[in-house]
């Protein structure tokens, strides 16, 4: 059996159109029938404060909000949609002075032959964050608490932000989780980067990477979602 995984930057619900509408990210993320979601710019508007819990409704998940910025018009950040049941949870800050803050939550999962060790983040625009933030979140996952080896995944997903394909984040990452595939996600009418990334540990255990391009994915966001198998 495997475990499907997914990670997709919603841009607060406005399409390629400039149009506000939760329902159209709803739908797509029922078509990528994932067991686990990581959300990146999500925002709970104050007139619609509840669209974490409007796209879990009729479905097994659960919603995990991880909010980084709080607005006039509401709290912005990461969310984790899981249909796992969830042993533990926690809010990482990622912020560097004078830079729009950045955070990542840190969730373990139950499954029944092992636990996962999930990361889900949106990282920085600037080169210096970045590496900043990759080497904070790995020294996170180094330290985490761990089980045997073969019973223990560790999950990296989210919006990385990182186009430079030799930059020491992405070289670290490798050296960490292995080299993953990364196909292009950004932007979503002719996707050119692989801004999106989904790495697994140990990575024998993933099974394949996509960016699910089609018309609805094309138009909800500006980012395609990506979405992953896990053996």
């Amino acid at each position: 059996m495997s475990l499907m995984l997914a990670s997709y930057n919603i841009h607060r619900c406005y399409g390629r159109d400039g149009r506000y509408d939760s329902s159209r990210i709803r739908w797509a993320l029922r078509q990528l029938n994932a067991d686990i979601i990581a959300l990146q710019e999500v925002e709970l508007l104050h007139t619609n404060p509840d669209v974490l819990n409007y796209f879990c409704e009729d479905s097994s998940w659960t919603a995990i909000a991880g909010l980084t910025l709080s607005r006039e018009t509401g709290h912005y950040g990461n969310a984790l949609l899981t249909s796992l049941p969830v042993r533990s949870k926690q809010a990482i800050d990622l912020s560097l002075p004078r830079r729009e803050p950045r955070g990542a939550l840190h969730v373990t999962l139950e499954h029944p032959d092992f636990l996962l060790d999930v990361i889900a983040t949106h990282l920085g625009l600037r080169p210096h964050e970045r590496r900043c933030q990759i080497q904070q979140l790995l020294r996170i996952l180094q330290n985490s608490t761990t089980i045997q080896a073969d019973a223990h995944v560790t999950l990296l997903m989210g919006d990385l932000n990182e186009w430079f394909l030799w930059g020491r984040p992405l070289r670290w990452l490798c050296a960490y989780f292995q080299d993953s595939p990364a196909p292009a996600s950004y932007p979503a009418r002719y996707p050119l980067f692989a801004l999106d990334r989904i790495w697994v540990r140990p990575g024998k255990r993933l099974l394949g990477v996509k960016a699910v391009n089609n018309k609805l994915s094309r138009i909800a966001s500006d980012h395609l979602p990506l979405v992953a198998s896990v053996e």
